[in-house]
This record gives C-alpha cells, sequence and structure tokens, in this order.
C-alpha cells in the first residue's frame, strides 16, 4: 500500500497543478465564505451593544477564522463526483483495479488540502490582523486540536462517501445531496456558532454528526470546551467514524452488485 499511495501521491500532485485557474476559484470561494458570516455577525452583535448571547465582536472573528482552518480540511467533494463516475461509466475503470477506489479519492482529497494550506494559513493571519479576535495560544488546547481535526476530517470524508454511494441506487442524486448540506449547514455551526439556536437545535445538533465535524474542532481550538467534555467530544466522533466505516462497506457492497455503467 505503501508504493501504490507513492504513485497515487505523484499522480495527483501533476493533476492538480494542471488547473491553476480553478485552484484560484476555489481559493476565493474559500476566503468568501466565512468572511461573509464574520461581517453579517458582526454587525449583529454590535447593534446589539457589542454581543450577542454573550459572544462579542472579537469571539466571533476567531470563531470563523478557525473555521476558515476547519472548514477547509473537513470539506469532501467526492459526494459529487461518486454520481458523476457512475452517471457517466467512469467507475468502471476502478473496478477493475487491484485497490478500492476510496484509496484515490482519499490521495485526491489530502494532496489538494495540503496544497491549499500555503493560502489558508496566511489568510488566517491577514483575518486576525483585520478583525482582531480574541485568540490566546494553549499549547494544550493545540494538542487536543490534533485529534480532534483528524477525526472530524475523516467523519466529513466518510459522510460524504456514505451519501455519494446513493448515487448507485437513483443513479441523480442532486436532491439528497443539497439535504445534506442543508443539514450541515445549520447543524455543523458553520452559518453560525452553535450557542446561538434554541435549545432544541442544539441538542438536535448533539447527536447528529455534523456538529463533531465543524464546531467540536472550532471550539477545541478555542478552548471554549473545558478538557474533560473534549475527550468525550473525541469518543463520540471516534464512534461516528467507525459506525459510518461500517456503513460506507456494507452499502458499498450491495451497491457494486447491482452497478451498471448509464454512459461513457
Amino acid at each position: 500500500m505503501i508504493n501504490i499511495y507513492k504513485v497515487l501521491i505523484r499522480n495527483e500532485l501533476l493533476v492538480e497543478l494542471q488547473y491553476p485557474l480553478a485552484l484560484a476559484i476555489w481559493m476565493l470561494e474559500k476566503l468568501l465564505e466565512p468572511i461573509i458570516y464574520l461581517a453579517v455577525w458582526t454587525s449583529v452583535a454590535v447593534s446589539q451593544g457589542g454581543d450577542v448571547n454573550g459572544l462579542t465582536v472579537a469571539d466571533f472573528a476567531a470563531y470563523y477564522i478557525a473555521l476558515l482552518l476547519v472548514g477547509h480540511l473537513t470539506q469532501n467533494w467526492h459526494i459529487w463526483t461518486i454520481e458523476w463516475y457512475v452517471r457517466e461509466g467512469q467507475l468502471s475503470k476502478y473496478l477493475v483495479r487491484p485497490m478500492h477506489p476510496i484509496h484515490e479519492s482519499i490521495t485526491n482529497d489530502w494532496i489538494y488540502k495540503l496544497m491549499m494550506m500555503v493560502v489558508i494559513l496566511p489568510a488566517m493571519f491577514l483575518l486576525a490582523w483585520l478583525f482582531s479576535p480574541s485568540l490566546q495560544f494553549d499549547f494544550g488546547a493545540v494538542l487536543r486540536f490534533i485529534p480532534a481535526i483528524c477525526l472530524a476530517g475523516a467523519l466529513g470524508f466518510l459522510g460524504g462517501w456514505v451519501v455519494g454511494l446513493s448515487a448507485f441506487w437513483t443513479t441523480r442524486n442532486g436532491t439528497l445531496v443539497q439535504m445534506y448540506f442543508l443539514m450541515m449547514l445549520f447543524f455543523s455551526g458553520r452559518i453560525a456558532p452553535l450557542e446561538l439556536l434554541p435549545d432544541f437545535m442544539r441538542q438536535v445538533a448533539f447527536i447528529l454528526p455534523f456538529r463533531w465535524i465543524i464546531s467540536f474542532p472550532i471550539e477545541v481550538l478555542l478552548g471554549w470546551i473545558p478538557q474533560q467534555e473534549v475527550m468525550i467530544g473525541l469518543g463520540i466522533q471516534f464512534g461516528w467514524v467507525v459506525a459510518l466505516i461500517l456503513l460506507a462497506m456494507g452499502i458499498w457492497q450491495m451497491s457494486v452488485r447491482r452497478y451498471s455503467a448509464v454512459g461513457g
């Protein structure tokens, strides 16, 4: 597998470097989302005297700067590419290879994310300079953030992969994908910190996996969660990862049996 991943990494680097304009567009999209949310909630906080439910302008700045990093490391676009592979018949060439197609998806995912870090990190420093967030370096929080973001990245990837596998059954799964991202938008803490949601929605967010993809690693990094609660959260993340691995394996086995190339 080491030799296989060496080849996959080399090939993926060559592919990514062939599309500089696409990379620039994706970079712009990544930067705009947290800036827009930050501008909106900053305006709301200022209009209410400087805070919203105890969150100040500096807190919002810290949250959305962290969102830039966490959102990048946990995003998953294979939820769309699986449908294209199935619909266009491109999946056939992967099925005859002596390895699971998920290995190529993993390589594609992390090569892109690592390459984009050369933009994400400077953008975070620029936003910190512009918006003066309430950031205090805590080495312990950074150490706890590492397993939290690793599990969050795995959870985001596996969640997208499981939803993407629905393409085997529906051919076009755009509606299901949009429902997934709509729930992600509200229950992950992407559009607003979960503290601003009504109590019922916060309880639902705690049960669903979306909070553990976005909000939890952000709160860990910012030191908003007590250390003992961080360990509980890591356990919940790990449980979701294991559950999605088993679910993905089961759905894949059932899906491949019914696969037929629609196009291509």
